[in-house]
């Protein structure tokens, strides 16, 4: 991490703390509670296949506010907490619990900083997609080694890198790369994007700190898949015409050795020095 990564990250912090509250107001995407049609069926809504059972669980919605993550995991029985830096998308999972009788905690914090946990007080983690506000991807993920039990899951779902590169637009050569794999500071903003959250900083990590980072972190990564959103049909320029040549996101399941001590070092290559 370069000098001035200290600072950039609590730039970031600040300007999507205030984004999301913004969007929340706005009534924006992913800023939409669960509705009563979810929530009559929760187990149809969370992740099952991955999880199991998650009734009775200690369950960690991480950097997922908003009144949909948390109320259908605690609808399923889990023993939830939800962090959020917005306090307005916290603010919908303390108002649908409410309303649906449903004990949910909330806590104020950035996904970067879990300090106020205990080690191993949780037995599953679930994130949606978010690390991509954070400059550094795995700090995230050795917050999340500290307070998930050894054999724990962690299921996160991130922004795919050559998703984050490319053109939302697409020319006649098709969905065009304008941004640098290797590059620093956030992606320059972008309007009208459905793979972006307008008024937000997001950043682009590279395969080696999304994968790599979370294997030296202390997890064994035990299955990844992509989320089809592509269309063989869609029109051109729509969020699944250009998911069938960049696939949005990526989500991986991964478990806690017994031993997450973070690994350092980097991984040899033929002509390294």
């Amino acid at each position: 991490m370069d000098d001035d990564a200290p600072r950039q990250a609590d730039v970031a912090r600040e300007h999507n703390r205030q984004a999301w509250d913004a969007r929340v107001r706005k009534r924006q995407r992913f800023t939409q509670p669960a509705a009563d049609e979810d929530l009559a069926r929760p187990q149809e809504q969370i992740d099952t296949l991955w999880l199991g059972d998650v009734a009775g669980k200690r369950l960690l919605c991480l950097a997922s506010g908003g009144g949909r993550q948390s109320i259908l995991y605690a609808a399923a029985g889990a023993i939830v907490t939800v962090v959020d830096l917005s306090r307005e998308m916290l603010a919908l999972d303390r108002q649908v619990a409410a309303e649906r009788g449903l004990d949910v905690r909330t806590v104020e914090t950035s996904m970067e900083d879990l300090s106020m946990f205990a080690a191993g007080q949780f037995e599953l983690v679930v994130q949606p997609v978010s690390t991509c506000y954070v400059p550094d991807v795995t700090l995230v993920y050795r917050q999340v080694a500290r307070v998930l039990v050894a054999g724990g899951l962690y299921v996160s779902q991130h922004k795919q890198p050559a998703s984050l590169q490319a053109a939302v637009q697409a020319s006649p050569l098709g969905y065009e790369l304008l941004e640098p794999y290797y590059r620093s500071g956030p992606l320059p903003p972008v309007a009208g994007s459905p793979h972006r959250e307008h008024g937000t900083l997001e950043f682009l990590h590279r395969w080696e700190d999304l994968l790599g980072g979370l294997c030296r972190a202390g997890f064994v990564i035990e299955d990844l898949v992509e989320p089809l959103h592509a269309k063989p049909d869609a029109a051109i320029g729509t969020f699944a015409h250009r998911s069938r040549y960049l696939p949005p996101y990526v989500r991986i399941k991964a478990r806690r050795l017994a031993d997450a001590t973070p690994v350092g070092g980097r991984l040899w290559t033929p002509g390294a020095s």
